[in-house]
């Protein structure tokens, strides 16, 4: 993870084992007015925060750089169907969708293209809140599987979720992408949980405000992105 001086560090997981995805960011830290605005999206249904958290999510989407592929395959982590039937939308699908439109606007030079069902879950798996790392791991060990090899195969693939806490969830779905045929895959969060490790961040806590009677949202200086540079094995 750069810090502000732009010097690469790695958190220790990426050192020991390291993942399949060769890049990571996120708009900014899972806490204060991001978690409440992310909760009000996915649990409360607030519709009208689908807009202004996938400009967040584009902008740390542009962080990925110069160096990053300019034709991407757009992968939102799926949901089990029933999950989705229960919340009756995919917010990392919704975030995503949202992002790209931004992105077709800013870096029309960025091919990207959506593929919603590309990655497929297809096993319900526990909550991952309160378990731990190794827990989360083996949640989800075999849930989750490529449709359509030809869709993948030799593309560079951009994952999108709405949270990166542990990573679990990043590694499951970029390893089964590369052994689907992917020539890269690259990850984008909207939010960020806070590690041990070297980064300048701030919480985006004035971006929104949720009053008692309807939300009601307020943009103002956009938080520093988190990135994230995976460890290639050798």
């Amino acid at each position: 993870m750069p810090n502000v001086a732009g010097e690469a560090a790695y958190c220790r997981a990426c050192r020991i084992a390291p993942p399949s995805y060769v890049q990571a960011v996120s708009y900014g830290v899972y806490e204060g007015a991001m978690r409440g605005a992310i909760h009000a999206l996915k649990y409360d249904r607030v519709s009208a925060l689908a807009r202004p958290l996938g400009l967040r999510l584009a902008e740390a989407i542009a962080q990925l750089g110069e160096g990053s592929p300019q034709e991407m395959l757009v992968v939102p982590v799926p949901l089990h169907r029933g999950r989705m039937v229960q919340r009756g939308f995919n917010q990392a699908r919704v975030l995503a969708k949202e992002a790209v439109r931004v992105l077709h606007r800013t870096r029309p030079e960025w091919k990207l293209e959506m593929s919603p069902k590309t990655l497929v879950r297809q096993r319900s798996t526990e909550s991952q809140s309160g378990l731990t790392p190794r827990q989360r791991r083996q949640n989800l060990r075999g849930a989750f599987f490529v449709s359509d090899a030809e869709m993948v195969r030799g593309r560079h693939v951009l994952l999108v979720d709405d949270i990166l806490t542990t990573g679990a969830t990043a590694r499951a779905c970029s390893r089964i992408l590369v052994e689907a045929g992917a020539a890269s895959v690259r990850v984008a969060t909207l939010a960020r949980a806070q590690r041990r490790v070297p980064q300048i961040v701030r919480d985006d806590r004035k971006f929104i405000r949720l009053s008692t009677g309807e939300s009601a949202l307020r943009d103002v200086a956009p938080s520093r992105a988190v990135t994230i540079h995976a460890v290639q094995a050798t």
